[in-house]
């Protein structure tokens, strides 16, 4: 099963040599399917041992570990005394999201760093609450947006910066799929807490908001619905326990005079909402779009500019492969982070105003408005 989830992150180039004269003891919190490709991951890192499981389901992060042949591991009901009773260097949150906030919180508070699965949490104020926490404990808490670490995505952020764009005064993203809403516990509000706009849209968020430097959003208005997820003729007997979103769209007004055009998708009657476009006084950049931009399928980009009074259009090459994979690249940059005292591959800090533009976009649906975003101060 593993397998599946880390063959949407490969191939990769070859990996480097690992200094392996400190070995890091790792603890993984929730067994589900994401901890798979982190388990596997982790496996592959000469410099890991994993200690610890904890799964509230009895059995069942033993039955895990078995699977990997992990035998000379911990098991624990919970992430606290998985915490309280091992000396751990980090631990991986693979839990659903409404845990989310408090296992990585509770992590940061006993002095153990984390890598933390997106989305980051289910509301603004849980955010908040854990770069607090980072920012007290001193230690790492990273998000676990593994498409940063792939090279077409850095491209994007290298021709945004370089000025090729000039100034940026609109975005359009998204995405999404014409049939693909998951189940488990994404799909109810007690564990998932959000829908299409935490599990995918985060994703295309942070690709955009990452190359213009993340600023802050200022006003939102939010739309959200669940035609296909709650109807019984698409999604089955799940439809009787869907109750968060598959669809949202926003309109975001963002510091520096940017407008940022959002949808994302989880079923529709369409293949692709659009393409993202970054438009900017000196030129535009154009993304085709995908079902997810978790870094798994990306395609040729265009740059259009005038050039010596010509409309000029210019193919950007696809990048080579990471090394390793992209779900290797994200872990390895959050283990070396610890290991050589590097900042946090993918900062809380910038992640607290994706997930603030998530949370606008749910309230004001939810409140039929436009509504003010304030940000407070870590």
């Amino acid at each position: 099963m593993g397998d599946t989830v880390l063959s949407q992150f490969r191939p990769g180039a070859e990996k480097q040599e690992i200094d392996t004269s400190k070995i890091l003891k790792v603890g993984v919190i929730g067994t589900g399917w994401i901890a798979e490709a982190h388990t596997e991951t982790l496996l592959e890192c000469p410099d890991v041992k994993i200690v610890a499981f904890a799964d509230p389901i009895p059995g069942k992060a033993e039955k895990f570990a078995a699977r990997y042949g992990i035998a000379d591991a911990h098991f624990y009901p919970n992430h606290k005394e998985m915490i309280d009773c091992e000396q751990l260097d980090a631990v991986h949150v693979c839990t659903h999201n409404k845990m989310h906030a408090e296992c990585a919180g509770y992590a940061l508070d006993h002095g153990v760093n984390v890598l933390l699965e997106k989305p980051m949490t289910v509301t603004l104020d849980e955010a908040v609450e854990l770069c607090k926490k980072e920012k007290i404990s001193g230690k790492l808490l990273s998000v676990g947006f593994q498409p940063r670490v792939d090279n077409n995505m850095k491209k994007i952020v290298q021709i945004v910066q370089s000025g090729e764009l000039g100034k940026v005064y609109y975005i359009q993203t998204g995405g999404g799929r014409r049939r693909g809403i998951p189940n488990g516990a994404f799909i109810e509000k007690k564990t998932a807490g959000i829908g299409a706009v935490g599990d995918i849209g985060c994703y295309s968020l942070d690709m955009v908001l990452n190359a213009i430097g993340y600023p802050k959003p200022l006003t939102i208005t939010g739309y959200k619905s669940a035609y296909f997820g709650a109807n019984p003729q698409y999604n089955g007997a799940d439809a009787a326990r869907f109750d968060v979103e598959d669809f949202a769209a926003a309109f975001i007004r963002l510091e520096g005079d940017i407008v940022l055009d959002f949808r994302i998708s989880w079923a529709m009657h369409l293949d692709t909402p659009g393409d993202t476009v970054i438009l900017g006084t000196e030129g535009a950049l154009r993304i085709p779009s995908t079902e997810c931009w978790n870094g798994a399928d990306f395609k040729e980009m265009t740059l259009y500019r005038d050039v010596a009074g010509s409309q000029v259009e210019m193919k950007i090459p696809l990048c080579p492969p990471v090394e390793g994979g992209l779900f290797y690249g994200k872990i390895r940059a959050f283990l070396d982070a610890i290991k050589y005292d590097l900042p946090a591959p993918v900062p809380a800090k910038q992640i607290l105003i994706n997930q603030a533009i998530i949370d606008g976009i749910v309230r004001s649906a939810e409140l039929g408005h436009e509504i003010t975003v304030d940000i407070p101060e870590i």
